[in-house]
């Protein structure tokens, strides 16, 4: 598992509201262990789960245009 934009930015976020990643699993109603695998950057997640989490924070998950060839599509 690597970091990536996702993980980095719900780790800052749970940072910014000043919550564990104990407090953030209590308080979102998802496992502990779900979120230790958001935050390390595992690749496959339910996206129903990872919304229950963003939503504590107003986020949720949304399509955006890839980079192909340094330029966006």
């Amino acid at each position: 598992m690597t970091e990536n934009r996702l993980s980095l930015q719900v780790k800052a976020l749970r940072k910014q509201y000043g919550l564990t990643q104990e407090e953030l699993s209590y308080k979102s109603g998802v496992g502990l262990r779900f979120i230790r695998d958001l935050e390390q950057g595992k690749n496959s997640l339910r996206m129903d789960k990872v919304n229950t989490v963003l939503a504590m924070f107003g986020k949720e998950l949304g399509m955006v245009d890839q980079k192909r060839g340094g330029e966006q599509t």
